[in-house]
């Protein structure tokens, strides 16, 4: 996509075609070692000697070249096929390398070596490039690259502060994605939700100087079998009237995650040309604070036609999310994934790596927490609890949009959000952090996709 939004591309990462000065690089696992160098020549087993070379992971050495021999480099890898490789683009010197041996791990292994590679390049450039990897013969490279750039788009969303992706930005991404993948997109804007029965993501929204959006995107044959996603899109949350403190607001850039996820998601389905006819619902929101923001006790009628008092005004995600939810299941939105930055009671649950997932159709969510294992890319299921939904009832309207309490936060936001689900839809919430606080390995500090490997899996392994 263009540098405007995307500010990484995979091909900085990987090379496709493998290059003719790409250096050997035997990836050996700890536990492997042993063996390895029992098959090597008499002068590289003195090398290992000599040096005292300690085989653990994470060691590197350079082997000593014979006359007209290519360089070669020896590094000690995890068992973790994801992880195994993700930490050498930073730390092995700039250049192309080649897999002496079969990867411990195959794709994971290479996809892995792409996410530790990343970088976020828009406002300041890199300190060097990452060594680049040449992706062996045996492995699907087309997939590994449409992988990568899902995912380097949704953490170049994230990362992108508030000021360069107000809702006005994330309608631009989409619209640049639906033109790169030949996709049909439609955006109402601001007044226009009122009279499109939008009341919700217009009163979120109405008092930031950007006009909220509703993001409409459609892609793929009608007679396929049809997908919805729908992404939270608060470009940034200030909290409303209940203002945020600093801590808490500092990285509410990040509160547009989960339409990151579905933009990301929906990449990587119509880039592998998956046989799915595929909807993508993006409520694109400022909750800014002016004299027409909404307040606390106030009461909105919703799409639905379910009245919400509002006990707080940052409890804003649900509301958006609530007018898309009932917008989708206006049709047959065949099954229904929606992402969001939602709750802090998940990440107290769960932390910020696990994203929490709640789905009202028992297959369905054995499906994805299969795949999600299966592709390294874990989620965990908590549950639809429907004894705390009385924690949501109001004296004066259907629903209250928090329940005030401080147990069961990511519950009873579930719980809301499925008020807006029809009974017969199978549909999947996804609670998640979308960020890293810290780098580790192939998850550098800032955006990160949660979950959005497995749910596609999901449905490759349904449609594919």
């Amino acid at each position: 996509m263009p540098d405007t939004v995307m500010s990484f591309n995979p091909d900085a990462a990987l090379a496709f075609d493998a290059p003719n000065d790409a250096v050997a690089l035997h990836a050996v696992r700890e536990t492997d070692f042993e063996t390895w160098l029992a098959e090597q020549s008499p002068s590289v087993a003195r090398w290992f000697t000599t040096t005292r070379f300690a085989a653990r992971a994470g060691a590197i050495t350079w082997l000593p070249g014979e006359p007209n021999e290519p360089a070669r480099v020896v590094a000690i890898v995890t068992s973790d096929a994801l992880t195994a490789l993700a930490e050498l683009p930073a730390r092995l010197p700039e250049g192309n390398y080649h897999l002496a041996e079969a990867t411990p791990g195959g794709d994971l292994a290479v996809l892995g070596w792409g996410l530790g590679a990343y970088q976020f390049t828009r406002y300041k450039a890199a300190v060097r490039a990452p060594a680049r990897l040449a992706v062996p013969a045996q492995c699907d490279g087309p997939a590994l690259r449409n992988q990568l750039a899902a995912i380097y788009l949704v953490r170049d969303l994230i990362n992108t502060p508030a000021a360069d992706m107000l809702p006005e930005h994330l309608a631009q991404a989409a619209t640049e994605l639906a033109e790169q993948c030949s996709a049909r997109c439609q955006i109402t804007v601001g007044d226009a939700l009122l009279a499109g029965n939008f009341p919700t993501i217009h009163a979120v929204g109405r008092a930031s100087v950007c006009a909220p959006r509703l993001i409409d995107l459609q892609w793929g044959d009608t007679r396929h079998p049809p997908v919805t996603l729908i992404g939270k899109g608060v470009c940034f949350d200030s909290g409303g009237l209940d203002i945020k403190p600093a801590a808490g607001m500092r990285w509410m850039k990040k509160d547009m995650g989960g339409a990151a996820h579905a933009l990301g998601l929906a990449h990587l389905i119509m880039t592998q040309r998956l046989p799915v006819s595929l909807r993508v619902l993006i409520p694109a929101v400022e909750n800014a604070i002016a004299g027409n923001a909404f307040r606390p006790g106030d009461i909105i009628r919703t799409r639905k036609g379910i009245t919400v008092e509002i006990d707080n005004t940052d409890a804003e995600g649900r509301l958006v999310l609530c007018d898309a939810l009932a917008l989708a299941c206006e049709g047959d939105p065949g099954m229904i994934f929606d992402f969001a930055t939602l709750t802090g009671a998940a990440r107290t649950a769960l932390g910020t790596e696990l994203p929490a997932m709640f789905c009202n159709d028992d297959a369905l969510a054995q499906g994805i927490t299969t795949s999600g294992q299966a592709v390294a890319d874990p989620v965990w299921r908590l549950p639809l609890h429907q004894p705390y939904r009385k924690m949501l009832d109001s004296r004066t309207a259907d629903l209250t949009n928090s329940s005030g309490a401080p147990y069961a936060g990511a519950i009873t936001a579930a719980l809301f959000l499925e008020s807006f689900v029809r009974a017969d839809v199978p549909w999947a919430h996804f609670d998640v952090m979308a960020f890293n606080l810290t780098t580790g390995p192939g998850r550098p500090e800032g955006g990160e996709a949660m979950g959005l490997r497995a749910v596609y899996a999901h449905l490759a392994q349904q449609f594919g």
